[in-house]
């Protein structure tokens, strides 16, 4: 997710210049290329699935020990079936959809914010954002789209850091630091827009993007915890519907808001004020829920010989799946080269996302 924007949007547009010409933008053939190289990559991806044998563990692995005491994570297993019925379930569903709800509210703004906030600072220019000719809005759009780089950067950084992070301290205190941390950097973003500050304003951003990655990351492991790891991919699959949710909810939200603020005569630096106390109050929503989460009640776990006869359909399954040539036996017999062309199928576009990525940024702090 994170580092499909890094790759996606230089892309496309250094595509549509190559494709530009003075009777089009290039636009149509952009989506032609565009296509054709995510149909080889997905294809790819999708053909390369290989499901393990049953019990399948790597040779010499040892399970981490469980502390007892850390009721939260269970041994056992929910049918994905019943995955409706189970409070806790709805609880994490709202505890997604607020995280998410609030990030893409900030993600969808951030851009225009930082331009309208801080207006012909961004270049050197003691103006407003309204008082800008057309040379100079296309300088600090410049600078802007520096700002939205370095938001996806800390975007999949925060997948790999707090979902780690999240091993050590607990699913949900995870998500008690993102609701409260959040809050409070919310919070704070008018006034360091009011300040003049463009170090705070952009770190705060950059952090609360961190945390939205972080809680898309950390969710499955969540999931896992409360309602074991046997249909663990169904039920975050369901789940998933508070993102479809929170994709409407947010941005409807800081649309209207601002719309709103403007029509009513409010000046454009400040019309995101309101908007980000909203925000807030969707994070203390959020927080609510998740500490409402315990663990899940025993009557919604599969018997040993539900589990048992559920694991046998999924081998056959991975046997039927493997005769037809879509899947094959152990995943160690892969060749390393193999491995390292899948290694750098996904780094080398990842690595020039983040140099461009990096580049961008240069503009915003040069």
């Amino acid at each position: 997710f994170g580092g499909g924007a890094m790759i996606g949007s230089p892309l496309a547009a250094d595509l549509m210049k190559v494709f530009a010409s003075p009777e089009s933008v290039g636009v149509m053939p952009t989506f032609i290329v565009m296509a054709l190289i995510y149909f080889v990559f997905m294809m790819a991806g999708a053909l390369g699935y290989r499901v393990p044998a049953t019990g399948w563990q790597p040779e010499g692995w040892t399970p981490p020990a469980i502390h007892a005491s850390n009721t939260m994570i269970t041994q056992r297993h929910v049918h994905v079936k019943n995955a409706f019925k189970i409070p806790q379930f709805w609880l994490v569903w709202m505890v997604l959809c607020m995280n998410v709800s609030a990030g893409i509210g900030v993600i969808g703004m951030a851009s225009p914010m930082l331009q309208e906030v801080f207006g012909g600072s961004l270049i050197g220019v003691a103006a407003k954002y309204g008082e800008l000719d057309k040379t100079q809005l296309a300088a600090i759009a410049g600078v802007a789209a520096g700002f939205t780089a370095l938001l996806s950067l800390f975007n999949i950084g925060g997948r790999f850091f707090w979902a780690s992070l999240s091993d050590k301290l607990g699913r949900k205190m995870t998500y008690v630091v993102f609701f409260v941390l959040g809050g409070v950097l919310y919070f704070g973003v008018p006034g360091s827009a009011a300040a003049g500050s463009t170090v705070l304003f952009v770190g705060a951003f950059c952090i609360i993007l961190s945390m939205y990655g972080g809680g898309f990351a950390t969710v499955p492991a969540y999931l896992a915890d409360l309602f074991g790891t046997q249909f663990v991919g169904a039920i975050h699959g369901r789940l998933l519907t508070a993102w479809a949710t929170a994709g409407i909810l947010g941005p409807v939200v800081v649309n209207y808001m601002r719309e709103y603020q403007l029509g009513l005569g409010i000046a454009r630096e400040q019309v995101y004020n309101q908007t980000m106390y909203i925000l807030v109050g969707m994070l203390v929503i959020g927080l609510i829920c998740n500490l409402l989460v315990r663990p899940v009640a025993d009557k919604w776990f599969m018997s040993d010989a539900e589990l048992a006869e559920e694991k046998r359909l999924a081998h056959e399954k991975a046997v039927s799946a493997n005769s037809t040539g879509t899947s094959t036996g152990r995943p160690d017999s892969v060749s390393p080269a193999v491995v390292a062309l899948a290694w750098a199928a996904v780094g080398i576009p990842l690595a020039w996302g983040v140099y461009r990525t990096l580049l961008s940024v240069l503009k915003l702090f040069g």
